[in-house]
């Protein structure tokens, strides 16, 4: 078992509390241990700071990260040599029929480079394996899809 604790505070009270829906900000920041601190705030459709990390945003964040973290771990476990890796990430997020919204959707778009002469069919299928084994992506209730790219190879 692994635990995990921050602290989040909301730092966006500005005189009246909550006392309407636009008397406060939505601003937010979260500290752990040492490590710099986040500044976060709701998606601007939301009232939010456009400059500040959103909470889809760092859902998103996370399930890239994760998937990473697998898939060059699953790597050097097959010797497959990766020398750079860029994702651009999406999600949807929706209202439902039932009136709920929620991320419906994430789609990866990994661009991975290898060193010449290493198997491209495995490349691409290590992705498969590292959403199975990522924490993030068994922790969610929705599909996350891949269109990865392996490039490099000879």
């Amino acid at each position: 078992m692994h635990r995990y604790s921050l602290q989040l505070t909301w730092t966006g009270n500005l005189g009246q509390g909550t006392a309407d829906y636009r008397s406060y900000s939505r601003d937010y920041s979260v500290s752990c241990d040492d490590k710099p601190v986040l500044f976060g705030s709701s998606d601007p459709s939301f009232r939010g700071d456009p400059k500040r990390w959103n909470p889809e945003e760092l859902l998103l964040a996370s399930i890239t990260a994760c998937h990473k973290l697998w898939y060059l771990h699953l790597c050097a476990d097959a010797g497959i040599v990766v020398t750079d890796y860029v994702d651009t990430a999406s999600a949807t997020m929706e209202r439902g029929n039932d009136g709920v919204t929620r991320i419906t959707s994430v789609e990866l778009r990994p661009v991975v480079t290898v060193a010449a002469g290493h198997d491209r069919e495995l490349a691409l299928a290590l992705h498969g394996r590292a959403n199975d084994e990522c924490f993030i992506a068994n922790s969610v209730r929705f599909p996350i899809t891949h269109q990865p790219q392996i490039v490099g190879w000879e």
